[in-house]
């Protein structure tokens, strides 16, 4: 199993090229499940979640090709086994992302119960309800749903609780519907957007899509597209933060600052320097940063994907941070594995109380989920000595060559085999 031992100590000085979107390829990727024309997505990021994904639609007839540009073709003229098994499953919870699609294009469905991160819950039920309120009949059974519907109907559905997920597989779905579907309380996310963006050059007719209130009017079929996924907007926020938390100074490209103002505000709050252009972030810390204090909420609020990193930085800021988590119950596993390194934090429910302290001590940390790696990375990279992350095969999920991005900033990070 990989780990990644780092040197702390050193500021982060450089330029780096941001990746493109777990968040948004992965639902574009099951996109390609309602067309029998080939999806071509640009920007696609190298990482394990793409790979199994790519994985999980091959083994339902999906054709994947990636030419020497990195442009990756999927081509789901041939779908024959509309089942997403659970061993494949199991890694990764946006894998529910293909039921819609499934039984929107072939009318059945048989998908796993999803498994992922260990940061909550985040129960499928609203996507359960949405379907059935179009028409499906589903049942859950042996660990799987299993939905099917000859053609599914527009309805008016109004989800319980934003989630992301939830309304991109309902969008999805409701394309190829018959009549309109309306989405309320519907998540306003960028990845919601370029999903909208990618269906409607697909022949989708959606309107709405980054207001809470989202409209399809179905049509009969929909047809291959070329689409250039939207850049990372929390492996940006990541490498901001891990600048800011070094004193160092960075230009990241291939970004953009309109998708996380909420971050961009609290790092000029911790006392960066932000400066925003087209296509680019550039930060630099000139001083010790000040703590701040944050409560995530659904977008355009602070991201609860951001909050690990920002825990990291509290850790070592002048100065008290309260950090309050209202998406996720589980969510601050890393504040035990951060106290390793010499981080003063209290948790209670879903706060925490992080006080600064004036250096951290590298030490042996075991990553917990996704943000949580990246948390813990951003407090080696501030440590005394030698800090080893273990368990970085979640950040490999989210992460698209961390340690030789961070590398070339003039991080001394290596990943041990």
């Amino acid at each position: 199993m990989d780990r990644l031992a780092i040197e702390g100590g050193v500021p982060l000085r450089g330029e780096a090229r941001v990746s493109g979107a777990k968040n948004a390829a992965l639902p574009l990727m099951c996109a390609a499940l309602l067309a029998r024309e080939p999806l071509t997505l640009g920007n696609v990021p190298h990482l394990r979640d793409v790979t199994t994904m790519v994985r999980l639609l091959a083994q339902m007839g999906v054709a994947a090709t990636l030419d020497e540009g990195g442009a990756l073709t999927l081509d789901a003229a041939g779908l024959a086994n509309p089942v997403a098994p659970y061993e494949l499953v199991r890694t990764m919870r946006a894998s529910i992302l293909v039921l819609g699609p499934l039984v929107a294009r072939a009318g059945e469905a048989r998908v796993s119960l999803p498994g992922g991160c260990a940061i909550g819950l985040r129960p499928v039920d609203q996507h359960l309800k949405g379907l059935a309120a179009m028409g499906a009949e589903i049942a859950v059974e042996h660990g799987y749903i299993h939905a099917r519907a000859h053609r599914l109907a527009g309805a008016r559905i109004f989800m319980d609780l934003v989630t992301v997920t939830g309304t991109e597989n309902l969008m999805m779905a409701a394309t190829l519907a018959e009549g309109t579907t309306v989405l309320e309380n519907a998540a306003r996310e960028p990845e919601v957007v370029d999903l909208a963006n990618c269906l409607v050059a697909m022949g989708a007719r959606i309107t709405g899509a980054g207001t809470d209130v989202i409209t399809i009017e179905g049509v009969a079929r929909l047809h291959g597209a070329t689409h250039r996924i939207m850049p990372d907007r929390i492996e940006t926020g990541t490498f901001l933060v891990a600048a800011a938390a070094t004193g160092g100074e960075v230009r990241l490209t291939g970004t953009d600052g309109a998708y996380l103002e909420a971050v961009l505000e609290k790092l000029r709050e911790a006392g960066a320097e932000v400066r925003e252009e087209p296509g680019a972030i550039s930060l630099a810390m000139r001083r010790r940063p000040r703590a701040v204090s944050l409560r995530t909420a659904p977008y355009p609020a602070f991201p609860t994907d951001m909050q690990a990193q920002f825990m990291a930085l509290d850790a070592i800021a002048a100065g008290t941070g309260v950090i309050t988590e209202t998406i996720f119950e589980n969510r601050f596993m890393h504040a035990i594995e951060l106290a390793r390194l010499g981080a003063d934090i209290e948790t209670s429910g879903n706060t925490a109380i992080v006080k600064g302290v004036a250096s951290l001590d590298g030490a042996t940390v075991m990553a917990t989920d996704l943000r949580a790696s990246a948390s813990l990375v951003v407090a080696g990279l501030v440590a005394r000595g030698e800090t080893v992350v273990d368990r970085i095969y979640h950040l490999d999920r989210g992460y698209e060559a961390i340690e030789e991005k961070l590398s070339a900033l003039g991080a001394r990070i290596r990943r041990v085999r």
